[in-house]
């Protein structure tokens, strides 16, 4: 089953199924089979929050870190070495450049939110900075990030989408904000669906190239890397 005859049917239990009939998952101290295990678990449990935007973020998020986290510090640095592992696979810029054509509104909806804009919150302990230090600096990266799509850079979409995205995370995760809140709620529906929709897809890639080395995921103990042959 080919990346293409998946595209409209990325559910968990499509992509453990094609996980499960490759042949690679029969070795069961495999990393990798530690990675699709863990992460379509999550992605199963996030597709149960229909109607809670914050929980379904929450646990999209943690199936993305099950596929992606590993040895590398700092989650910026981990970002770009897997989005450069992804985008150097023959069918992953294709697919990548689809998407971000497919979920353009939605993206173009989230970037210029200063709410999870990285700079928003540079004043004392996470407060909102002065407007002249962030709306300048917001800006700029409206530009870089409206320049990547004119010339589909995938990789600068990638890299400016998910530094908001982490900061939507940090505020979820780290009770930076209320549940089921009645205020800034835009940023929470509009990440939790591009999280729904961007999170099969990196899975389904993987799945596509098993031989790729992902690196060994976290707190894998007892997990060998077995040779893929």
């Amino acid at each position: 089953m080919s990346s293409d005859e998946l595209v409209n049917e990325l559910t968990a239990a499509t992509l453990e199924k094609k996980w499960k009939s490759n042949r690679y998952a029969e070795q069961r101290e495999n990393p990798f089979n530690l990675r699709m295990r863990r992460a379509t678990s999550w992605l199963a449990r996030a597709e149960q929050e229909q109607d809670d935007p914050d929980a379904a973020f929450i646990f999209y998020w943690i199936a993305f870190n099950a596929a992606y986290s590993g040895n590398i510090a700092g989650e910026r640095r981990a970002f770009k070495v897997y989005f450069g592992k992804m985008l150097a696979l023959r069918d992953g810029r294709v697919i990548f450049s689809e998407m971000s054509s497919k979920f353009a509104e939605a993206i173009r909806k989230f970037i210029p939110n200063q709410y999870v804009f990285p700079d928003f919150w540079t004043g004392d302990i996470f407060q909102q900075a002065a407007p002249q230090v962030w709306e300048p600096s917001l800006d700029r990266s409206i530009s870089r990030f409206n320049q990547a799509v004119r010339n589909d850079n995938v990789r600068d979409i990638l890299e400016e989408l998910f530094d908001r995205l982490y900061v939507l995370r940090n505020q979820l995760v780290h009770g930076g904000a209320t549940w089921q809140g009645s205020v800034n709620r835009s940023q929470v529906q509009d990440g939790a669906a591009i999280m729904a929709f961007l999170v099969p897809h990196f899975i389904n890639l993987m799945l596509d190239n098993p031989t790729v080395d992902w690196g060994v995921p976290v707190y894998a103990a007892g997990t060998r890397i077995l040779p893929l042959v």
